[in-house]
């Protein structure tokens, strides 16, 4: 090629110009509309498709049929997936469906959605965390059998208050609202918000739930598979942004709670030691696989059998071959207390005589009294201080003090003694 043909005429550079001219407004434009989307913290949303964003090595390859009632209890909430839970935006399960349904196009719907929820979403976070805790309502209390009760759930309210503003590093948002308050049960009649704690008497407050909603006439005929798996009680990532935020500043918010290492051997002996179709297979297989020298074969293949020395070590590994559950999962990761000021804070050990005390508070009906019955393995002693000391002789000191280490902001934030190590 010729030098003179290797120049280039007027009009050929005025088009190269005007190329990389519009190219580099383009990148300008899509890099401006990221630093925006960084900074909120809103990204696309892909309205039918929520997105999970999982770091653990992997998510267990099968499920038999019992285990799929089991699955919505636990690896959802490992604390090693970090869930994208804004792909739910604000539009509710209904809502979905109902633009599943749509048979126009949805753009323009769409467009309106994401704003709506954007706006709803800054709204939200602009809130003051924590919000103040605001006096009970006592006006229903007639009796003064409660006054002893009362002074305590002040003392609880107030205690735990004080620990959110001086370590106020822990009422950081650190998880996306949807999240935040996946754990959370809704009784709209009594304006009832209840965080679940597993192994803190979830069970019967589920029952006392479907009371009150007036799905069951009574707690004590209702089935274990009818509380877990009948699907009959709303949660509050359920709603919009507006629907959760209405709820969480004019409902009464409960959680109850329980002595860390009492919950922990309680959760292990319930989900351990009595034959079970899906903690076995996923949790148990892997955790003898690791933690079990020279297992054998048999207890490779059915995961039965795991014993409380290795269910600690898997609970305290960074690298765990399986991921966490709700079921033995911190209360300060399921509810939040630093960020959602609940009203009331009752105890396990005090269970009948906080929960009772609660439902006066609510108006519930004057024969609604909270059940006391255990709901699986009736015949097994209740997990209490002598039997965990009991589990807790299998244990270096070491592997006690790291367990301690692992549960310390819940035996702060609700003021357990700590256990003897």
């Amino acid at each position: 090629m010729q030098p003179s043909e290797m120049v280039m005429n007027p009009k050929q550079v005025f088009f190269s110009v005007l190329i990389f001219g519009v190219a580099g407004l383009l990148l300008f434009m899509y890099l401006q509309v990221w630093i925006e989307e960084q900074h909120t913290g809103w990204g696309p949303v892909n309205y039918l498709q929520p997105v999970y964003t999982h770091t653990c090595e992997h998510k267990p390859k099968f499920l038999m049929p019992e285990d799929l009632k089991e699955k919505k209890e636990n690896l959802l909430l490992n604390s090693e997936w970090t869930i994208k839970v804004l792909t739910k935006t604000s539009h509710s399960h209904g809502e979905y469906q109902a633009l599943s349904k749509t048979t126009g196009s949805p753009t323009n719907d769409l467009t309106e959605k994401y704003q709506g929820a954007k706006s709803l979403f800054k709204k939200f976070s602009k809130m003051n965390w924590p919000l103040d805790i605001h006096p009970l309502n006592k006006s229903l209390i007639k009796d003064n059998k409660w006054k002893k009760t009362d002074e305590t759930q002040e003392k609880r309210r107030s205690f735990l208050q004080e620990f959110c503003k001086k370590y106020s590093g822990v009422s950081h948002p650190q998880s996306h609202l949807f999240h935040m308050v996946s754990r959370i049960y809704v009784e709209d009649k009594h304006k009832i918000l209840y965080c679940e704690v597993p192994k803190a008497g979830c069970s019967n407050w589920k029952r006392i739930l479907m009371v009150l909603n007036g799905l069951a006439p009574s707690a004590y005929n209702i089935s274990h598979d009818a509380v877990h798996y009948g699907k009959h009680l709303k949660k509050l990532d359920s709603f919009d942004l507006k629907g959760i935020y209405t709820r969480l500043n004019t409902y009464t918010k409960a959680v109850f709670v329980r002595d860390p290492m009492e919950r922990l051997v309680s959760a292990f002996r319930d989900k351990f030691e009595h034959p079970n179709s899906y903690y076995h297979p996923v949790f148990g297989k892997a955790i003898i696989k690791k933690y079990r020298p020279n297992a054998c074969k048999e207890a490779l293949i059915n995961g039965s059998g795991v014993r409380f020395k290795e269910f600690v070590h898997y609970l305290l590994d960074s690298h765990r071959p399986v991921g966490m559950d709700i079921h033995w999962e911190k209360v300060s990761k399921l509810c939040y207390p630093c960020l959602i000021n609940y009203d009331f804070v009752g105890k396990f050990e005090t269970l009948e005589e906080d929960a009772n005390y609660f439902l006066q508070l609510i108006g519930a009906p004057t024969e609604l009294k909270f059940p006391n019955f255990k709901d699986r393995h009736s015949s097994d002693e209740r997990t209490n201080a002598q039997v965990v000391r009991q589990y807790l002789k299998d244990l270096t000191r070491t592997e006690r003090q790291l367990i301690y280490d692992f549960y310390y902001l819940d035996y702060l934030m609700f003021n357990y003694t700590t256990p003897f190590l």
